[in-house]
This record gives C-alpha cells, sequence and structure tokens, in this order.
C-alpha cells in the first residue's frame, strides 16, 4: 500500500520541465492534491498590445454585490503582464467540445502576443476589448480593482462590467490531469 493510499503525507518532490520551458512550480505534491479537486475550465484574456490567453482552473466569484471575480496567475507567467497592461480582463468559461481550445491555451509553444488568436474564433468584448472565444458556455469581462500577491503567483481581483450566457449545457471539467464532460442536465441523486 503506498502513502497516499495509507493517508500519509508524501515529501514534496522536485519534477522534471522540458527543456526551455519556465519553471512556474517545483510543489508536485501540492500539484498531486489538487488534480483531486475538479474545476471548470475556463480561458482568461486581456485586450490591448501584450495581447495573451491562457488556460486557467483558477477562477471563482467573490462577490455578487458588488460583482466580483478573482483569477490567479504565476508571477512568471506572460498573461500576468497582460493583465497589468491591460487593467483587465476577460473570462470565457469553457464548453465541452473545446477540449482543443483549453489545450491550445495551455501550450506555452503557441505565438506571442495577438498572433496566438488568429486562428481561434473570438469576439472583443464590449467593455474591455480582452478576445471572448466564441462558442464558450459563459463569458465575464473585468476590470482589474486590486492585486494581491500570493507567492508565487498574483490575485487578480476583478469588478465585473459585463457578463453574458450560451443556452449550451454540457461543460468542460478538469480532474486528475485530464478533461472531462460535465452535462449540466443531470444532477447527482440526493
Amino acid at each position: 500500500m503506498s502513502a497516499a493510499e495509507q493517508g500519509t503525507p508524501r515529501p514534496l518532490v522536485k519534477r522534471l520541465h522540458p527543456a526551455g520551458r519556465p519553471r512556474l512550480s517545483e510543489q508536485a505534491g501540492l500539484r498531486e492534491v489538487m488534480a483531486q479537486f475538479t474545476t471548470g475550465v475556463t480561458v482568461i484574456t486581456a485586450g490591448g498590445e501584450q495581447a495573451h490567453g491562457m488556460t486557467a482552473n483558477s477562477f471563482t466569484s467573490v462577490s455578487l454585490e458588488p460583482p466580483m471575480v478573482l483569477c490567479c496567475v504565476a508571477r512568471a507567467a506572460r498573461m500576468h503582464t497582460a493583465i497589468l497592461a491591460a487593467q483587465s480582463y476577460g473570462v470565457s468559461v469553457l464548453g465541452a467540445d473545446q477540449r482543443e481550445l483549453a489545450k491550445y491555451f495551455a501550450d506555452w509553444r503557441r505565438p506571442a502576443g495577438p498572433a496566438q488568436f488568429d486562428t481561434v474564433d473570438w469576439q472583443p468584448g464590449r467593455q474591455t476589448g480582452a478576445p471572448l472565444l466564441t462558442g464558450a458556455l459563459a463569458w465575464v469581462e473585468c476590470r482589474l480593482a486590486e492585486v494581491y500577491e500570493g507567492g508565487d503567483h498574483s490575485i487578480f481581483l476583478g469588478h465585473v462590467v459585463a457578463t453574458r450566457r450560451s443556452d449550451e449545457s454540457r461543460s468542460l471539467a478538469f480532474y486528475n490531469g485530464g478533461y472531462h464532460h460535465i452535462d449540466g442536465r443531470i444532477r447527482a441523486s440526493a
């Protein structure tokens, strides 16, 4: 029986990273534990000269009044600079059929800047100009309200300035290192 199966805490272990890829985290133990937490999948975007997109699951609502959300971005990520430059960001909540978009915006080898959106269907957000991905389940536009330090990440608190949703009900989820579909019409038994 492994240490994890026995409930014994595992020590943090360094992970090897592909050559040329920046190290964003060496906390493999925490990464493995957090993989057991199912999350939705979003693409966070910022418009302007430093336009950028990034697949993210560290996105959540904070407040309904006033309407606020947050996303967490590694300070080593290009997205960090893009949000600070734009002072706003958009969020596209991905649907079940958008797995390839999630993989594309998670690939650090894609083009930098506005060119990364050349092969993707999107529309500029009406309030922020942030690219919002066509076919998503929902879209949120935010003006940057506050930035908080959170270890090797920054917590970008956004004041929601616009929202929209589609009629689609099948969501893309991330669990245990892979993408899964959730059908919103099916509910768990009580």
